[in-house]
């Protein structure tokens, strides 16, 4: 069995940082890409970032490129989104997620819980 549990979440003014972590256990993280979603009140469940099995590829949203940064500590089986000039449209439940191939052309195969972060204007 495989759990994601997330932590870094909170209230941040804008402009502000937070950084979000995903701790995984059950497996190693390490041959699996991994992904960060958000999901807003009312609105439809979109990809933030995600990293390749190596880390040597990336992808994001093009509404958070050049703020957020994801990476990978495979020693740690952790993983980590660094948000910077966050904004009041980036408050949503942000969960991990654990594909299911060492791309992220895959599917996700596990999902965290789901940490909430809020940024007031």
């Amino acid at each position: 069995q495989v759990q994601l549990v997330e932590s870094g979440g909170g209230l941040v003014q804008a402009g502000g940082s937070l950084r979000l972590s995903c701790a995984v256990s059950g497996r190693a993280s390490v041959a699996y890409a991994m992904g960060w979603f958000r999901q807003a009140p009312g609105k439809d469940r979109e990809l933030v970032a995600a990293i390749n099995w190596i880390g040597s590829n990336t992808n994001y949203a093009p509404s958070v490129r050049g703020r957020f940064t994801i990476s990978r500590d495979d020693a740690k089986n952790t993983v980590y989104l660094q948000m910077s000039s966050l904004k009041p449209e980036d408050t949503a439940v942000y969960r991990c997620a654990a594909y299911s191939g060492s791309s992220y052309y895959s599917a996700p195969a596990y999902w965290g819980q789901g940490t909430q972060v809020t940024v007031s204007s």
